[in-house]
């Protein structure tokens, strides 16, 4: 295995005095230990545990705006929040926080302009030589180049936590076919982040990316003179895995047991009767004739951004009984009315709440919430609002999702420091994560303007993740997932980032971010994405100091002093010589960034 960690890279050859110290013993044993402290610092002793206006003028002045529960917090702390609320924190980021307060700062998000991820790929498909096309690396680069730089960071993060929810990939070959399509998806998920969970749920079902993925675009109602029944596979997974799962909740997400047996949420008859429902929607266009609803002859040129249209022809007019619903059969088909009932329904089940706050909470704070969190936050989704000190945010209506990230965000358990020292609490990050973090902590800039890094499916060269590319409908990983053998998994609890960590994935990272540290990342010579050291170089002649740093930007200061001495003992083992320092200072930082990445204290967000 360790073979993979000393590779060879032509590009690492300019600087004889890291590549020398990376490719010697002591870079493959600190590797090594520093990532086997990672894996038992998250798996050890396990427990249960219960003025001035936003950039570019989010129009909101910051400080008019009422203080949460929380006093102004410290660097630290402000990036801790940061961390959990954005891709990264930043220098500037950390001293907004620091200055304004958590609530200010969310309300400064709330209202942030943002830009399109169609509008990027609109621009790229103009700007193509004649015979070529888009691919998919065209849809990961504006995904990294929002991430990274995008102003509106908390609707990013939180839209990316959503594509992990209401899953649609790029590695289903009919949906990628749609480029465009799956960036106005992104898009779609983003413009309601902090809006409401119903509209969520209905753009989700009619944007035709989804329609394409679960095979509801095209779906026909029923004929039992050709046997056919519709399609089903929507039908179940809006109810398993964008709404109310499989078992019956508690408002605490706890399952509902009788006679010491959880209780499904629906079974096979629920099934068929919503697939009924989402028949005779199909492609959008200027008319509803056969041939469009099929997706033959002339086609509209937008259509895999458009909202998917009905065709009442198509629509089944059986009685369509799921839940706590009854569509009676009818002789018009209304496939509009139908939806809006069926949706209506899912929506106001008592299991959404708890549901989605506690799969948003995994992706943004902690694989294991309480369940007293979980209550708190669902309550914020059910009340339509949420109040911290002074400070209210929400319209009142339920399933406000804008109210919902605020409860995740300023809970007692995400904010109180006392929980750092609970080894239950706090997440994996995954690598899309650790990347996209590196680039905002460090400032990394494009010099094509377009973030040319591309797809990093591949575990034994790159991340072994890509945005919009998860292998199935279940995400990369599922959100109950217990590694097997571990004291997590006696401990009773999750991990589920832990489902796409192994052996290649580790030296795998390793050697990207090797890699990315020294040379940046991307296509080109030089790298396209570039990093900016310029405040850590000012700080290389003195190792602490430039660790303090580091350590603020990527581990909100929580670096142990174990992993400090190891950090500080490869810092210091590169001699700054009398004259020409340049290339010392910059491997002293590239080394103190590089295995602050690779620590047990920056792989766990806590």
């Amino acid at each position: 295995m360790l073979r993979h960690a000393t590779a060879p890279d032509s590009t690492q050859r300019s600087d004889p005095g890291f590549r020398g110290y990376h490719s010697g013993v002591g870079f493959r044993n600190i590797c090594v230990a520093l990532f086997a402290l990672a894996l038992a610092y998250l798996a050890g002793g396990c427990s249960k545990s219960g003025g001035p206006h936003g950039p570019e003028g989010s129009g909101v002045d910051l400080s008019s705006v009422p203080p949460s529960a929380y006093p102004l917090p410290s660097a630290t702390d402000a990036a801790r929040f940061l961390n959990q609320a954005s891709f990264g924190a930043t220098e500037a980021e950390v001293n907004k926080v620091k200055t304004y307060g958590y609530s200010a700062w969310l309300e400064d998000q709330f209202f942030m302009p943002g830009r399109s991820h169609e509008a990027y790929i609109n621009a790229v498909s103009a700007s193509l030589p004649s015979g070529q096309s888009l691919d998919d690396s065209h849809v990961m680069n504006t995904f990294w180049r929002e991430a990274a730089t995008g102003q509106d960071q908390l609707r990013r993060r939180v839209a990316f936590a959503l594509s992990q929810l209401f899953v649609v990939s790029l590695q289903d070959s009919t949906v990628s076919e749609f480029k465009r399509g799956v960036a106005s998806y992104l898009d779609m998920l983003g413009r309601n982040a902090f809006g409401s969970y119903r509209q969520l749920l209905n753009e989700v079902t009619l944007h035709p990316m989804m329609g394409l993925y679960l095979s509801h675009l095209r779906n026909r109602k029923e004929d039992p003179a050709r046997n056919r029944v519709p399609d089903q596979n929507y039908a179940r997974e809006v109810m398993q895995l964008f709404s109310i799962g499989l078992y019956e909740l508690n408002p605490d997400g706890t399952p509902k047991l009788v006679n010491g047996q959880p209780v499904e949420t629906y079974d096979s008859d629920d099934i068929v009767g919503l697939s009924r429902v989402f028949t005779g929607f199909s492609w959008a266009g200027p008319d509803k004739s056969d041939t469009r609803f099929n997706g033959g002859g002339t086609q509209d040129p937008d259509r895999e951004v458009l909202f998917m249209q009905s065709y009442p022809r198509f629509h089944s007019i059986s009685e369509k009984r799921f839940l706590t619903g009854v569509i009676p059969a009818g002789t018009n088909a209304d496939p509009d009315g139908d939806l809006r009932v069926a949706l209506d329904t899912i929506a106001s089940h008592p299991n959404v709440g708890p549901f989605i706050s506690r799969q948003l909470i995994q992706r943004l704070v902690t694989s294991n919430p309480s369940p007293a969190y979980v209550a708190r936050v669902a309550q914020a989704f059910d009340a339509g609002r949420f109040t911290s000190g002074l400070w209210t945010t929400g319209t009142g209506q339920r399933g406000d999702l804008r109210a919902t990230v605020a409860a995740i965000l300023l809970d007692t358990e995400a904010r109180t420091a006392a929980r750092l020292a609970d080894p239950g609490f706090g997440k994996v990050r995954e690598p899309i994560l650790r990347v996209a973090h590196w680039m905002r902590s460090f400032n990394a800039r494009s010099s094509s303007g377009n973030f040319l890094l591309g797809v990093t499916d591949d575990a034994t060269a790159s991340l072994g993740q890509s945005a919009m590319r998860s292998p199935t409908v279940f995400n990369f990983y599922r959100p109950g997932y217990v590694p097997p053998n571990t004291s997590i998994a006696t401990a009773g609890l999750v991990a589920p980032e832990m489902q796409i960590v192994n052996e290649v994935s580790v030296v795998g990272y390793s050697n990207f971010m090797r890699s990315a540290v020294q040379n940046g990342l991307g296509s080109g010579t030089p790298r396209d994405i570039q990093p900016d050291y310029t405040a850590e170089l000012a700080l290389a002649d003195n190792a602490d100091l430039l660790i303090d740093r580091v350590s603020l930007l990527l581990t909100a200061g929580s670096m142990s002093a174990a992993t400090r001495t190891i950090i500080r003992d490869a810092v210091n083992s590169i001699a700054m010589p009398a004259t020409n320092q340049t290339t010392a200072r910059l491997n002293r930082v590239r080394l103190a960034v590089f295995f602050t990445l690779s620590s047990p204290e920056y792989l766990v967000q806590k």
